[in-house]
């Protein structure tokens, strides 16, 4: 050891105590106001369309109502408390296992929560509505997604939004924004901007699953930290900055992957039980 490694090694035990996630335990669960107001107004927002159910509309079930509470509760548990600390403080692969939440929970529970006469009337505002017919065609809804994912993983803008705050927000903004818009083609709750067929709807999905594989295929395969706010935080699983980037990288790449094919499959057993009922029907008829 060289005479400069034990001070050397000292500083850095220093300087890691005085990091704000050396503070962070797991006796306390840390709340970002900012994210529980814009929460509250969204789900009061909510409330507030679903008393002015206009005639003729489908009542919005108890089904609904849970599954946008469960998309709230989701995005309040990815931006708060010990997933929240990780990610920021401690762990890449924490802020892939945050990423995942936003885009793969939470969004889809919001979407499936929401009625499409609650969703109707934007549609008729003169600038809105125009933009997110254009948004919503499938194609642009895969390009936008999958460019938001690959851009925010780039280690200039990676790196930005860990040093700045605001541009952290900014970029899971960007990431519910861009999953909204991919699970559109598979969700939609509106039939001005519908749904794809079941056969369109499993080639879509199983091309998302591509891109987000390639980004994977990069982390993992990195042979340096691409992410160096990661490498100075201290080290609270025994997990060198190398390994947690690999481990990162696995969780988009094997869950985020297996999640499209499972999704996938549960469109193909619904086109199968549509197929099989339209036979019984015709059989009836016949």
């Amino acid at each position: 050891m060289t005479p400069f490694a034990a001070p050397s090694l000292a500083l850095g035990t220093w300087l890691a105590a005085l990091h704000p996630a050396a503070q962070v335990g797991w006796t306390r669960f840390t709340v970002h106001w900012s994210t529980v107001i814009g929460l509250l107004a969204f789900g009061a927002l909510y409330a507030w369309r679903a008393r002015r159910m206009p005639a003729g509309a489908s009542p919005l079930t108890r089904g609904r109502r849970a599954l946008f509470v469960a998309g709230l509760v989701a995005i309040f548990l990815a931006l708060n408390g010990w997933l929240h600390d990780l990610s920021d403080y401690y762990l890449f692969s924490a802020h892939m296992v945050q990423h995942l939440v936003l885009t793969f929970v939470a969004v889809p529970f919001l979407i499936m929560g929401t009625p499409g006469w609650m969703l109707r009337p934007l549609l008729d505002v003169p600038v809105l509505g125009p933009v997110l017919r254009w948004t919503t065609h499938p194609f642009r809804c895969y390009v936008i997604f999958n460019v938001i994912v690959a851009a925010w993983h780039l280690p200039v803008l990676y790196n930005q939004a860990m040093a700045s705050h605001e541009v952290h927000i900014v970029q899971h903004l960007m990431f519910m924004a861009g999953s909204a818009l991919m699970w559109w083609p598979v969700l939609s709750p509106l039939p001005e901007l519908p749904r794809l067929s079941y056969p369109l709807q499993m080639l879509y999905l199983f091309l998302l699953s591509i891109p987000m594989s390639m980004v994977a295929v990069y982390i993992v395969y990195a042979n340096e930290v691409l992410y160096p706010a990661y490498a100075s935080a201290p080290r609270i699983i025994p997990l060198s900055p190398m390994q947690d980037q690999l481990l990162g990288g696995l969780i988009m790449w094997i869950p985020g992957g297996l999640f499209f094919y499972a999704i996938l499959s549960v469109v193909f057993f619904k086109w199968q039980a549509k197929n099989d009922d339209s036979a019984a029907g015709a059989q009836v008829a016949a």
